[in-house]
């Protein structure tokens, strides 16, 4: 009674402790010291001794290529996938195998994601485990799948709308679903209430692994292919040397002896922090308190396909002839001060404060909920971080140091893919995979330094872990972290933030320059005592693009791209990366880094991608050659690259400066900086105004640069557009940021200039054939495959080496297997990308990235169309091609170009000509 006082009232009245229940959960906790001395996965019905019969090694080595720490669904993978590349590899863990968080793990393995790299990756686990997999067909053990299926809720049509979206990526990778309405999911899930649901999406490929069976056959396979295990071996330090001034690691101390190597890799889970301290580097996530609940037996369970209702926060899986019942709660437990380093195969009391959300709304999916017990509860730690990605990769603060954690309570799922692209990572140093999404280097400095943004940042993905995913969310935690000088003055005109890697940038700029559209301070939704925000305008404005429809600001964004093809427009661009590169080899280096012809001189600017070894576009940036170093006269460059990525733009210049030894340095100027981008028509006449000077063709060719003055300030102006129109960038110091913005603002006023943001951006890029990297060209896609030979060309012409040109040469010869296209699609709903593509009936690939182009009065999409044996121009031109959008499927006109100004007419400024050429053609003609 003492016990049960405490939560009474936290339980929801509508699932009341009876006295029967009360005594089975004071068993259950009375029990609780003896089930984890124990340590019997009661849950899966697997003893954790069954573990200790796997072949691990005796002796610790003295020397390995790779170490591993961490002996859960991660770490074996990364150690089974190292083995199959052939690498000497050693797995370390503290305790015994599953001991942190895996074994405590609900397992549960939906297939299909909001996302084409979530959904690759667990394709890859699913080969690994399924019935014949992988796994099994070498080492002959199940992997513990049950393949069950699973179900997702709608209780609305939006949501409904996102199913048919998955649905819709699906069929392109041969992955089986149904949509269903209420009666035929009722006929499937007889226990089910379905009086509120507005449809469900059925996907029988789903299921749920046993953690510890699954962990004993990977670690069966993973020594099969040479990898050894040593379990109760802590590791108490790791050792780094300098190495032409960066640290590498060159050595791992532990309770038994020390390990030379050169590549560990973190497996740790919750207690990543500690080994990453270890090393000196970052490791951003937060521990969170996460539970469920296991049931006694239901009748009529057996057999059913796991839960998930989105709407409603909860999950239930089958769990044997119960359900295991758990969920995503607003005010989780969070751990900041992270998890005891000796707590394994542990448990903490479950809260039932906290959990009682879950058990409100399970009852409401499954009413018999309600009258059913409980068998055991489990609530263990999970690591979150701050956008629910993992975190891979080999850290910048430390070489040959790998972080694989932060897996969001999805380790199981995502183990199979993971380790595989760790193990990529790690011994070919690129993936096969685009993995930026959970490259570790994908967040700034600034922000993984901030302890604040983690943990708020942390919550706020954990909260929204089944909110419904729209391509245009926004995070309302940590707001204003990085901001530039112009901030203040932009929000004064109407602007509506967006943030990237905690830098805010212009978004786009509502009509009613009267309203509020302050960032607050972060209210955790409510939660931890916190009163939720009312009365906030810029959270509201968010709110109305979040659809799949065309939003409310649709016009507003197309006023400003019109404004740029027809007038001006002036883009804050500040949150762009700024490098400067210098050194003896610095020319060197930036031929062998770039794809593209980067010797031109001083005075040129360059557009290019870095590539992998297998020609994959790893960057996408601008080089310019500027003025030598005054006190060396080494040659400098200057390089632009966008902000989303910049941060891992450096790093792998910096890995590949170190790889070649090359005799430069790499600074980050990246503060210091800050950037204008003047587009239009009217765009030369503004500048040669304010500058005094001649912009024409002849005097300031494209793709050049030239320092000049305004307003007193020195600016460096670039001739480039990324929106299709004649335009310069003006690289700015922060100090002289406003003074050149309201120069240039108040000498375009009689031109019409208008500020824009990258909404804007987004629609002209798109309707003008301009990349984006990481959704267009990726570390898994050629510039060939893109439709940049252009780009590559002329350089393969010389003898000029770079990386990934060996890769390119070859694929030249052999020819290319997908091909990035462009769709026009005139729908009455937009394109949200991963829309299927299909030719002549049959899908091809889908779409990447998408936007409306306001100047051809379409939807524009960029997608690869794939053939299993090679793409001809022909091939793809000859076909039939339709999208499909949310199950409806809308006839597509497709092309090899840019459906806006293809001969490039406007970039030279050559107006009138355009007008002659494209009469009919385009709107804006």
């Amino acid at each position: 009674e003492q016990i049960y006082k405490i939560k009474s009232s936290g339980i929801n009245a509508e699932w009341p402790l009876r006295p029967g229940r009360m005594l089975r959960i004071l068993q259950n906790k009375l029990n609780r010291r003896c089930y984890q001395q124990l340590r019997t996965l009661s849950l899966a019905g697997v003893p954790q001794e069954e573990l200790k019969t796997r072949p691990v090694g005796k002796d610790l080595p003295s020397e390995a290529e790779v170490v591993v720490i961490g002996g859960g669904s991660i770490g074996n993978s990364t150690l089974y996938h190292l083995g199959k590349l052939g690498a000497n590899a050693v797995l370390l863990e503290k305790d015994e195998l599953t001991a942190g968080t895996t074994w405590h793990s609900a397992g549960l393995v939906w297939s299909l994601r909001p996302s084409d790299i979530d959904t690759l990756v667990i394709r890859h686990t699913l080969n690994l485990v399924k019935c014949g997999g992988e796994i099994e067909l070498l080492t002959g053990m199940d992997c513990g799948f049950n393949n069950n299926g699973g179900l997702f809720i709608a209780n609305n049509k939006e949501r409904l709308d996102e199913y048919k979206r998955l649905q819709t990526l699906g069929k392109y990778f041969g992955i089986e679903t149904h949509v269903l309405d209420p009666a035929e999911t009722k006929k499937l899930y007889p226990l089910m209430n379905v009086d509120d649901i507005y449809g469900t999406l059925y996907s029988p490929e789903d299921g749920c692994l046993d953690p510890s069976t699954y962990v004993s056959a990977l670690s069966r396979a993973a020594t099969m292919m040479g990898g050894q295990i040593h379990c109760n071996t802590a590791v108490t330090g790791i050792e780094t040397e300098e190495v032409r001034g960066r640290k590498q690691v060159a050595g791992i101390h532990t309770n038994r002896g020390f390990i030379k190597t050169k590549k560990i890799v973190n497996c740790t889970g919750a207690w990543a922090p500690y080994l990453s301290q270890m090393a000196g580097v970052d490791c951003p996530l937060v521990p969170f308190r996460h539970a469920y609940v296991v049931t006694e037996n239901i009748p009529g369970i057996e057999n059913m396909p796991n839960v998930r209702d989105h709407d409603l926060s909860v999950y239930l899986r089958l769990q044997g002839s119960g359900l295991s019942v758990g969920g995503y709660e607003p005010h989780p437990d969070m751990l900041p001060e992270g998890v005891a380093k000796d707590f394994a195969f542990g448990l903490y009391e479950l809260d039932w404060d906290t959990f009682g959300f879950n058990v409100e709304n399970s009852t409401k999916r499954v009413p018999i909920l309600e009258e059913t017990g409980i068998k055991n509860t489990v609530c263990g730690p999970e690591s979150f971080t701050p956008d629910h990605k993992p975190l891979l990769g080999e850290t910048l603060g430390c070489r040959g140091f790998y972080q694989g954690c932060g897996f969001n309570s999805s380790g199981i799922m995502l183990a199979g893919g993971s380790g595989r692209e760790l193990a990529n990572m790690v011994v070919h140093g690129t993936t096969s995979i685009d993995m930026f999404s959970y490259d570790v280097n994908r967040y700034h400095p600034d922000t993984t330094n901030d302890q604040a943004w983690i943990l708020e940042r942390s919550h706020e993905a954990y909260a929204k872990n089944y909110a419904m995913i729209f391509i245009h969310d926004e995070n309302l935690a940590k707001r204003d972290m990085r901001t530039d000088p112009l901030h203040d003055i932009l929000l004064s005109r109407g602007c509506v933030y967006q943030q990237r890697q905690g830098f805010e940038r212009p978004g786009w700029f509502v009509p009613d320059k009267t309203v509020s559209l302050e960032k607050k301070k972060y209210d955790w939704y409510g939660s931890y005592g916190n009163e939720k925000h009312m009365d906030y305008p810029y959270r509201d404005y968010l709110e109305e693009d979040y659809t799949f429809g065309y939003p409310k600001q649709f016009h507003t964004i197309g006023a400003e791209s019109d404004a740029c093809r027809e007038k001006a427009a002036l883009f804050n661009m500040s949150y762009f990366g700024k490098f400067y590169l210098s050194g003896p080899d610095a020319q060197a280096a930036v031929n062998y880094l770039c794809c593209s012809n980067v010797q031109k001189g001083p005075g040129s600017t360059a557009y290019t991608n870095m590539l992998n070894k297998n020609g994959g576009s790893e960057t996408d940036l601008t080089v310019s050659h500027i003025e030598q170093c005054p006190e060396t006269g080494n040659d400098r460059f200057y390089i632009a690259a966008g902000g989303s990525s910049s941060h891992r733009d450096m790093c792998h210049i910096l890995n590949v400066i170190h790889d070649m030894k090359f005799d430069c340095t790499l600074v980050d100027h990246s503060a210091d900086y800050g950037m204008l981008s003047l587009q239009g028509p009217e765009s030369r006449s503004i500048l040669e105004k304010i500058c005094g000077a001649d912009f024409s063709n002849a005097s300031f060719p494209f793709s050049t640069h030239q320092l000049v003055d305004i307003a007193g300030h020195q600016v460096r102006a670039m001739r480039l557009t990324f929106v299709g129109e004649l335009g310069w960038e003006l690289h700015i110091p922060s100090s002289s940021l406003v003074d050149v913005y309201q120069t240039v603002m108040a000498a375009g006023k009689e031109h019409g200039i208008v500020d824009a943001g990258y909404r804007a951006i987004d629609a002209l890029s798109s309707e003008k054939g301009y990349k984006h990297w990481h959704e267009d060209v990726r570390p898994d896609t050629t510039p060939l495959e893109a439709g940049m030979a252009w780009l590559v060309n002329p350089k393969l012409k010389t003898d000029v080496d770079f990386l990934g040109r060996s890769a390119l040469e070859e694929q030249k010869k052999g020819g290319i297997k997908k091909r990035l296209v462009c769709f026009t699609v005139k729908s009455p709903v937009p394109l949200v990308t991963l829309e299927a593509i299909y030719r002549n009936e049959a899908v091809v690939g889908y779409i990447r990235r998408s936007a409306y182009g306001y100047s051809v009065g379409a939807n524009v999409g960029w997608g690869y169309v794939e053939h299993p044996e090679k793409i001809t121009l022909d091939w793809v031109r000859s076909g039939t091609y339709q999208v499909e959008c949310m199950g409806e499927k809308y006839d597509a006109e497709v092309s090899l170009q840019a459906p806006f100004d293809p001969q490039n007419l406007r970039i030279k400024g050559e107006y009138e000509e355009y007008s002659k050429k494209y009469a009919q053609s385009h709107r804006l003609s």
